[in-house]
């Protein structure tokens, strides 16, 4: 049965913004229940930047792509001044989707009617709506949303109102800064899968230290054992957060050589190279950073208990030119599907635990720091939502009145 979000569960989460070794973790409820994630989607999604993809995909005037994220279905273009757009895929007369995939296009037309768009969202044709009464074409484009690009990425938000990315994310760009993702190259991912698991089950693993040298132990893992993990503080109101984990030799790499096979990313410091980094923007993007290599995850949840997940990779620039580019890939890759199989049963599990009656808040290891900076995002977000519902409406002022 659905809960009742109520002042008392809300003020039940303060327990999990506390430091570490005082802290315990979100309420079972806050990864299946129904109500929790509608309450969720409004905290967070509606007013937090959202990462859907790379300024690489939409280059040319033109290339668009689409995606979704809390049901929300998206498309992404570059209009004929080079701009980069965001909009509603979701045609405004009968909700049919004006644009699916990719590709490169003057403009979106629904198929279901003909009524088409331009690149910008604005309707520019409505087949034989001359005779409708007050029909305003101007009223009618395609919702827009706030767009910004930080280091390569595209980030939505669908809040007009919304502050700036980037500057809450100095500390996080500083610390990654000798990547440059934003001149790293990779090819688009594949299509998604739907995984049967909260979002959140998916975003704590992926910035977990403590399961690292437990559930991964074995040659492909051992280099970057837990007790070398450390959380570095992130500044208030930042965006992000980081986990950086040392690693027992340089240039370590997911492979069974344990070292970088790929060309080293030129701008990295010695003290870059003799760790992993892990750099987490909540609630849609995780990034996990080798010397050779850097694994970025989308994630867009779509229920309470589901999401969809895009996994890319992006490299120094030049190093696909190798002519042995795609078999050192392939030993990579072959290297971290073993590992991602065993996250992705771990988190499945985790799930099916999550809907128990015995499931209960549990306590956390000093090597789960990356855990509470989580949860602090995330208590902040509920309060203030919580808080902003509380709130008398204009209407129940002049009624006061």
């Amino acid at each position: 049965m659905p809960i009742t979000i109520t002042e008392q569960f809300i003020q039940s989460l303060a327990t999990s913004k506390q430091d570490v070794l005082d802290a315990e973790t979100l309420p079972p409820e806050c990864y299946t229940d129904a109500n929790f994630y509608e309450f969720e989607k409004e905290a967070l999604f509606t007013h937090d930047w959202l990462c859907v993809g790379r300024e690489e995909w939409v280059s040319e005037p033109g290339d668009y792509f689409t995606t979704s994220t809390v049901n929300e279905p998206i498309v992404v273009a570059r209009n004929r001044k080079g701009e980069l757009k965001a909009m509603s895929s979701v045609c405004q007369h009968r909700a049919m989707l004006v644009a699916e995939g990719s590709g490169n296009a003057r403009g979106f037309v629904c198929p279901y009617h003909h009524w088409s768009y331009s690149l910008d969202g604005d309707l520019v044709g409505a087949p034989a709506m001359n005779k409708t009464c007050e029909f305003d074409r101007k009223a009618n484009g395609l919702p827009n949303f706030k767009v910004e690009v930080w280091e390569g990425f595209i980030f939505i938000n669908f809040d007009q109102h919304a502050a700036p990315l980037a500057p809450r994310l100095v500390h996080v760009q500083e610390a990654i800064r000798g990547y440059d993702l934003a001149s790293a190259e990779g090819p688009r991912p594949d299509p998604a899968p739907r995984l049967m698991w909260n979002w959140k089950v998916m975003f704590e693993n992926n910035n977990d230290g403590y399961h690292a040298s437990r559930l991964h132990h074995g040659p492909l893992h051992d280099f970057v054992p837990s007790e070398r993990a450390s959380f570095p503080d992130a500044p208030e109101g930042a965006a992000g957060y980081l986990r950086f984990n040392g690693t027992l030799h340089p240039d370590a790499s997911f492979n069974p050589t344990q070292k970088a096979v790929l060309p080293v990313f030129p701008g990295l410091s010695d003290e870059a190279r003799q760790r992993m980094t892990f750099a987490n923007i909540p609630p849609s993007l995780s990034l996990v950073m080798t010397s050779d290599m850097v694994i970025y995850l989308i994630i867009r949840p779509d229920s309470p208990e589901t999401h969809y997940m895009d996994t890319g990779v992006l490299v120094a620039p030049g190093a696909m030119e190798d002519e042995a580019y795609e078999h050192k890939m392939e030993m990579i890759m072959n290297s971290t599907s073993h590992i991602i199989a065993q996250d992705w049963h771990v988190d499945e599990m985790v799930q099916l635990g999550l809907r128990s009656r015995f499931a209960k808040r549990g306590r956390y290891s000093w090597q789960e720091g990356a855990q509470a900076q989580f949860n602090e995002w995330l208590v902040d977000r509920y309060v203030s939502e919580w808080n902003r519902r509380a709130e008398p409406t204009d209407d129940a002022n002049i009624a006061a009145e």
